[in-house]
């Protein structure tokens, strides 16, 4: 009898080749689209905690055929439904569907050959998978729509603080001899994603409840407005009274490493935080 494992592995790669050319797609994106660098690691992530997890899942192994197979075939159904849409649906949501879709089927063939208590005890990263999948062009448009306005408003609050003169019309803001827009580039979605992604596997690992690790994500959206807002009114001072060509400048395209670092720093104590009441 052919082992477990060996049939899963026929499986991936079977996978792999049926949804070849959107995985090929998605690698290319990968590497030339700042805002989907992070797919890359995703399989890392999801296969490191599989492998930590190994021995408990294949000690709860045993076939699951019928949901393994139902969720295999809604994956087929939505994966040729993209398809047959494929002219109706822009690049990145055609794109998006057939990711989806490939995720779903192979979580699929997971179940129907190791069942659904080892896909319990494995939820996490096979679930975590599922962010290889690019953001529906709708879905992300709001985001950051959603980060921009709320970006603003920070702004305009960091700047009256400052004392500095400056009149704010709509997402412009007037200062003495400069002129600044908190554009669509400024929303902060690429550093975004990326804590979201970092407070996903920190609640994974330090916290022990859905809650706990609901609010730690929940928490990325004022820290990332935070942190926009501190970004653009440094950048601006320092080109309305230092020198304007830092605005055009490596710091100001590159500049978002820094002010990562300390998003991720105000995350710390809100997990601190979360780790405590968990202890109480």
């Amino acid at each position: 009898m052919i082992p477990r494992n060996v049939i899963f592995l026929l499986f991936s790669a079977l996978s792999i080749l049926f949804f070849w050319d959107p995985l090929r797609e998605l690698a290319r994106l990968s590497l030339k689209s700042e805002l989907y660098s992070h797919i890359a690691l995703v399989p890392l992530i999801s296969g490191y905690f599989l492998a930590a997890r190994r021995e408990t899942i294949l000690a709860e192994a045993g076939t699951s055929v019928l949901p393994g197979a139902l969720v295999a075939a809604a994956a087929s159904i939505l994966h040729l439904i993209g398809l047959s849409q494929g002219p109706g649906l822009g690049p990145n949501d055609r794109l998006s569907l057939a990711i989806f879709s490939f995720v779903l089927f192979w979580i699929g063939g997971f179940v129907f050959l190791y069942g659904t208590r080892a896909f319990k005890v494995g939820a996490f990263p096979l679930l975590f998978l599922f962010f290889m999948t690019p953001i529906p062009s709708a879905v992300i448009e709001r985001f950051i729509f959603a980060l921009q306005v709320a970006s603003t408003e920070v702004t305009e609050v960091f700047f009256r603080v400052t004392g500095v003169p400056v009149l704010r019309e709509g997402f412009v803001f007037q200062l003495p001899g400069l002129s600044i827009e908190v554009a669509k580039q400024c929303s902060g979605i690429r550093s975004s994603i990326a804590l979201v992604l970092t407070s996903i596997i920190a609640g994974q690992l330090f916290l022990d409840s859905g809650w706990r690790r609901l609010v730690l994500v929940l928490a990325i959206f004022p820290v990332t407005v935070f942190k926009n807002g501190l970004r653009i009114v440094s950048l601006s001072l320092l080109g309305a009274y230092v020198d304007p060509r830092i605005l055009g400048s490596e710091l100001h395209k590159s500049g978002g490493i820094p002010f990562f670092v300390i998003g991720l720093a105000l995350m710390v104590p809100v997990l601190w935080l979360l780790r405590r009441k968990k202890k109480d």
